[in-house]
C-alpha cells in the first residue's frame, strides 16, 4: 500500500512543470495521503533536500514557468553509490513511490532507479522538443511553438525591411516536433529538421529563384540536431550572395508563463500519474494519444525513439 510519494522535476526546464506538481500535489492530499517535494531534481534525492507538502505549497504556481522545486543535472545519480543515497533517503522519510517529471534523460535515470531498488515510479513526460516515444504531447511544448512563432513574426519583419535571409535555430536535436510545427504556424519558407537529410544544393536552388521574384526574404527555420547553425548560414551566404543572419532560440523557448494548453495537460497528467501510483501501478509514463490520456512502459518509452509524424513534413512540402 502506498501512503507516501515524491515528487521531482530533472533535466531542462519545461514550461508547466508547475502545473504538473500542483496537480500531484493535490491529488495526493485529496486522497488523505503524503507528499514529499524533492529539490533540484536526482540531487535533492542523494543529498536529502526534500520537504513534506501542503495544499497551500503549490498555490499561485500555475501560471508561473520552471518549476518551483529546481531542477538540475546530477553526475551523483549517474552512479550506484548515488543512487543507494538517494534510496536510503527516501526510505528514511518512509517514501513509497516517486513521481519524476521530465524528458528522455529523467526517465532514463528513473528507470535504472527503478529496476536497482525495486521502487514503484511513474514519469511524466515534461520536455519542449517532445521527443518522448508513446506520447504526442510533452509538457513545455506548446508554450515553447509559441514562443518560437512570436519570435519568428518578429524576424520576419526585419527580414522584410532588409530583404534578408535569415537563418533560425530552434530546439530539436533527435525530433524535429519543435522547429517543424512552428514553422508551419509562422509561415517559414523553408524547415530543416534531423530526421530529413539537408539538400543544401536544391535550398540554394530555391532560395535564388523566390529572391529573383517578388518574394524579397525567407525565414529558414533549423532544428539543432541538423548541424552547425554558423556553417549552414555561411554556406547559404556565399552560395546565393544574399544577406544572409542567424539567429539562435536558446534558453528563452524554456521560460515563460505556460500556456492554457499546457496548463491543463499538464494537470492532467499530473492527476492521472498519482492516482495511478496510489493505486499501485508504476513503471509507467503517463501520455497522450491524440487526447486520450494512455500508458507507456517505462522500459518502452525509454528503448524507442520517436519518430516525426510525416504528415507535417508532407503539409510543410506544400505550403513552403
Amino acid at each position: 500500500m502506498i501512503k507516501s510519494i515524491a515528487v521531482l522535476t530533472s533535466g531542462t526546464d519545461s514550461p508547466g512543470m508547475n502545473a504538473a506538481i500542483r496537480a500531484v500535489t493535490r491529488a495526493v492530499l485529496f486522497e488523505k495521503k503524503t507528499v514529499w517535494g524533492v529539490n533540484d531534481g536526482f540531487y535533492g534525492l542523494v543529498h536529502d533536500e526534500m520537504n513534506l507538502l501542503k495544499s497551500i505549497s503549490v498555490s499561485d504556481t500555475i501560471q508561473r514557468g520552471g518549476t518551483f522545486l529546481g531542477t538540475s543535472f546530477c553526475p551523483e545519480f549517474e552512479t550506484t553509490a548515488g543512487r543507494k543515497r538517494a534510496f536510503e533517503n527516501l526510505r528514511k522519510h518512509k517514501i513509497d513511490g516517486m513521481i519524476v517529471i521530465g524528458g528522455d534523460g529523467t526517465m532514463k535515470g528513473a528507470k535504472v532507479f527503478s529496476e536497482e531498488f525495486a521502487f514503484p515510479i511513474v514519469g511524466i513526460p515534461a520536455t519542449i522538443e517532445n521527443d518522448i516515444w508513446g506520447t504526442d504531447y510533452t509538457i513545455g511544448c506548446d508554450t515553447a511553438a509559441n514562443t518560437v512563432v512570436e519570435a519568428l513574426n518578429k524576424l520576419r519583419d526585419t527580414a522584410l525591411s532588409h530583404r534578408r535571409v535569415i537563418v533560425v535555430e530552434v530546439s530539436g536535436k533527435k525530433c524535429g516536433w519543435l522547429p517543424m510545427v512552428s514553422g508551419i504556424a509562422s509561415g517559414a519558407e523553408y524547415i530543416l529538421v534531423p530526421e530529413y537529410s539537408i539538400d543544401m544544393d536544391g535550398l540554394v536552388k530555391a532560395l535564388k529563384k523566390r529572391h529573383t521574384l517578388e518574394k524579397t526574404y525567407s525565414l529558414i527555420v533549423v532544428a539543432d540536431g541538423c548541424g552547425d547553425i554558423m556553417k549552414i548560414g555561411r554556406e547559404i551566404a556565399e552560395k546565393t550572395h544574399l544577406d544572409t543572419r542567424i539567429s539562435v532560440l536558446d534558453l528563452i523557448l524554456r521560460g515563460g508563463s505556460p500556456t492554457v494548453e499546457d496548463r491543463v495537460k499538464a494537470s492532467r497528467l499530473g492527476e492521472k500519474a498519482a492516482l495511478a501510483l496510489l493505486s499501485g501501478l508504476y513503471d509507467m509514463v503517463i501520455g497522450y494519444d491524440r487526447n486520450d490520456i494512455v500508458t507507456i512502459d517505462l522500459k518502452d518509452a525509454v528503448a524507442n525513439t520517436k519518430e516525426l509524424d510525416r504528415e507535417y513534413a508532407r503539409i510543410a512540402r506544400i505550403l513552403t
